[in-house]
């Protein structure tokens, strides 16, 4: 048993060295990157790739542990073919919020997670490539929520971030789907 403790007590004195940030610190982080989304309930959809981009801030609360907080653009929709004579084209584009905990498990590595209110600034709806605004599913939520899980890695303040948003509520009115987002972005910290 004390063989145990005493391993238990060396492997967690050794994760202080695990974060790059002095605890305390504050940074902010603009990011770039790519979004490849999809509608959970459209079966043989493709999936719209598009831009991420924004900012966050993030706050070394101790030495594994961080919170952050950010205001991402997000280009997320799907597009899909119904039958042989319909081709649907579904443009959602987000604001998101991402509030994450941060966990580093070894230095520059961190596994997040976290929750994400997202506000619909832009809703195109395209069938053979006309606008169809009077279909029931051109409405969309303007309210999303979805769990943001991924992992990033830093090096030299430059962090390489992956996520998937999993969606929990109904993107459209009238219908079942919900947002299926994973994001890959690149961003510079900026200790303050």
């Amino acid at each position: 048993m004390k063989k145990v403790l005493f391993a238990a007590l060396m492997m967690f004195s050794s994760v202080g060295a695990f974060a790059q940030h002095a605890v305390g610190s504050f940074n902010l982080q603009p990011k770039i990157g790519v979004s490849i989304a999809n509608l959970t309930d459209i079966k043989d959809s493709d999936p719209r790739v598009g831009l991420v981009a924004g900012v966050e801030g993030e706050y070394q609360a101790s030495d594994i542990f961080s919170v952050s907080a950010g205001v991402l653009y997000s280009m997320q929709g799907a597009k899909a073919n119904i039958g042989n004579l319909i081709a649907a084209t579904n443009r959602l584009d987000y604001i998101n919020v991402p509030i994450m905990a941060n966990v580093y498990v070894v230095k520059g590595l961190a596994v997040k997670l976290g929750v994400q209110p997202g506000f619909n600034v832009s809703n195109k709806l395209k069938v053979n490539n006309r606008d169809a605004f009077d279909n029931p599913f051109a409405k969309a939520q303007s309210v999303d929520f979805s769990i943001p899980v991924g992992v990033s890695y830093e090096y030299s303040n430059f962090q390489l971030d992956a996520r998937y948003n999993w969606g929990l509520t109904k993107v459209f009115e009238n219908g079942k789907d919900k947002n299926s987002v994973f994001q890959i972005t690149l961003g510079y910290k900026f200790d303050l």
